[in-house]
Protein backbone atom coordinates (compact mmCIF):
# COMPACT_ATOMS: atom_id res chain seq x y z
CA UNK A 1 0.00 0.00 0.00
CA UNK A 2 1.30 3.40 -1.04
CA UNK A 3 1.03 6.07 2.39
CA UNK A 4 1.17 9.90 2.01
CA UNK A 5 3.90 9.88 4.70
CA UNK A 6 6.86 8.40 5.39
CA UNK A 7 6.23 4.94 7.61
CA UNK A 8 8.42 6.18 10.63
CA UNK A 9 5.95 9.12 11.16
CA UNK A 10 2.87 7.21 10.98
CA UNK A 11 4.44 4.70 13.36
CA UNK A 12 4.37 7.83 15.85
CA UNK A 13 1.40 8.75 15.47
CA UNK A 14 -0.07 5.78 16.08
CA UNK A 15 1.88 5.50 19.02
CA UNK A 16 0.70 8.52 20.26
CA UNK A 17 -2.88 7.47 20.09
CA UNK A 18 -2.69 4.44 21.84
CA UNK A 19 -0.50 6.33 24.90
CA UNK A 20 -3.61 8.68 24.97
CA UNK A 21 -6.42 5.53 25.05
CA UNK A 22 -4.17 3.41 28.08
CA UNK A 23 -4.07 6.88 29.90
CA UNK A 24 -7.15 7.48 29.43
CA UNK A 25 -8.63 3.67 30.80
CA UNK A 26 -6.10 3.98 33.46
CA UNK A 27 -7.47 7.31 34.70
CA UNK A 28 -10.93 6.16 34.91
CA UNK A 29 -9.90 2.70 36.59
CA UNK A 30 -7.92 4.76 39.43
CA UNK A 31 -10.65 7.24 39.72
CA UNK A 32 -13.67 5.08 39.93
CA UNK A 33 -15.47 4.28 43.55
CA UNK A 34 -14.03 1.77 45.50
CA UNK A 35 -17.68 0.23 45.79
CA UNK A 36 -20.37 0.89 43.53
CA UNK A 37 -23.97 2.48 44.55
CA UNK A 38 -27.48 0.90 43.64
CA UNK A 39 -29.97 3.92 41.66
CA UNK A 40 -31.53 5.13 44.21
CA UNK A 41 -28.86 4.37 47.60
CA UNK A 42 -27.78 7.10 49.67
CA UNK A 43 -24.35 7.97 50.06
CA UNK A 44 -22.15 6.29 52.72
CA UNK A 45 -20.85 8.90 55.12
CA UNK A 46 -23.41 11.84 53.87
CA UNK A 47 -20.38 13.72 51.60
CA UNK A 48 -22.79 14.26 48.96
CA UNK A 49 -23.22 18.15 47.87
CA UNK A 50 -25.47 20.31 49.88
CA UNK A 51 -28.81 21.06 48.90
CA UNK A 52 -29.58 24.01 46.84
CA UNK A 53 -30.85 26.81 48.37
CA UNK A 54 -31.83 29.68 45.64
CA UNK A 55 -33.65 32.39 47.31
CA UNK A 56 -34.85 34.07 44.21
CA UNK A 57 -35.74 31.22 42.23
CA UNK A 58 -38.97 31.50 40.77
CA UNK A 59 -40.96 28.58 39.23
CA UNK A 60 -41.51 28.48 35.45
CA UNK A 61 -45.33 29.36 34.06
CA UNK A 62 -46.32 29.24 31.01
CA UNK A 63 -46.61 33.50 30.42
CA UNK A 64 -42.61 32.52 31.02
CA UNK A 65 -41.95 30.29 28.27
CA UNK A 66 -44.53 31.68 25.90
CA UNK A 67 -44.64 34.91 26.88
CA UNK A 68 -47.19 37.39 28.12
CA UNK A 69 -50.81 36.70 25.94
CA UNK A 70 -50.77 40.08 23.90
CA UNK A 71 -54.41 40.71 22.62
CA UNK A 72 -54.24 41.87 18.74
CA UNK A 73 -55.55 45.07 17.39
CA UNK A 74 -59.47 44.64 16.12
CA UNK A 75 -59.97 45.98 12.75
CA UNK A 76 -62.56 48.58 11.90
CA UNK A 77 -64.78 45.87 10.59
CA UNK A 78 -64.47 43.79 13.33
CA UNK A 79 -65.24 46.66 15.49
CA UNK A 80 -68.20 47.38 14.27
CA UNK A 81 -69.36 43.84 13.42
CA UNK A 82 -68.92 43.85 17.58
CA UNK A 83 -70.79 46.90 18.63
CA UNK A 84 -73.77 45.74 15.88
CA UNK A 85 -73.90 42.16 17.80
CA UNK A 86 -73.94 44.31 21.47
CA UNK A 87 -77.15 46.61 19.95
CA UNK A 88 -78.67 43.49 18.72
CA UNK A 89 -78.34 41.77 22.29
CA UNK A 90 -79.20 45.03 23.62
CA UNK A 91 -82.63 45.61 21.57
CA UNK A 92 -83.85 41.83 22.26
CA UNK A 93 -83.26 42.32 26.31
CA UNK A 94 -85.22 45.60 26.07
CA UNK A 95 -87.71 43.03 23.74
CA UNK A 96 -87.58 40.48 26.78
CA UNK A 97 -88.67 43.46 29.80
CA UNK A 98 -91.21 45.20 27.84
CA UNK A 99 -92.99 41.57 26.70
CA UNK A 100 -92.81 40.56 30.71
CA UNK A 101 -93.78 43.91 32.06
CA UNK A 102 -96.85 44.38 29.52
CA UNK A 103 -97.97 40.02 30.07
CA UNK A 104 -100.89 39.58 32.54
CA UNK A 105 -100.27 38.01 35.89
CA UNK A 106 -99.56 34.57 35.72
CA UNK A 107 -98.18 34.39 32.35
CA UNK A 108 -94.56 33.30 31.82
CA UNK A 109 -92.75 34.82 28.74
CA UNK A 110 -89.98 32.69 27.31
CA UNK A 111 -86.95 34.99 27.04
CA UNK A 112 -86.40 36.64 23.31
CA UNK A 113 -82.96 35.65 23.67
CA UNK A 114 -83.27 31.46 23.43
CA UNK A 115 -86.09 31.79 20.98
CA UNK A 116 -83.97 32.19 17.72
CA UNK A 117 -81.94 29.91 19.48
CA UNK A 118 -84.62 27.23 19.59
CA UNK A 119 -85.85 28.10 16.17
CA UNK A 120 -82.35 27.42 14.69
CA UNK A 121 -81.88 24.62 15.94
CA UNK A 122 -82.08 21.24 13.78
CA UNK A 123 -84.90 19.30 14.11
CA UNK A 124 -83.94 15.76 16.21
CA UNK A 125 -82.84 13.06 14.03
CA UNK A 126 -86.03 10.46 13.62
CA UNK A 127 -85.72 7.16 15.96
CA UNK A 128 -83.93 4.41 14.13
CA UNK A 129 -85.61 0.85 14.02
CA UNK A 130 -83.89 -2.12 15.41
CA UNK A 131 -82.29 -4.23 12.67
CA UNK A 132 -83.26 -7.69 13.25
CA UNK A 133 -81.63 -10.62 15.51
Amino acid sequence: MQWSMPHRVLQVVASLIVLVAVSAFTLGVVNAPSRGRMPGEKVAGGAGAAPLAATDATPLSQDRIEGAFQPRELSDEEKEKLQEEKEAKQEAADAAKAAAATAPPGVVVPPAANAPAAAEAPPPPPPQEEAPH
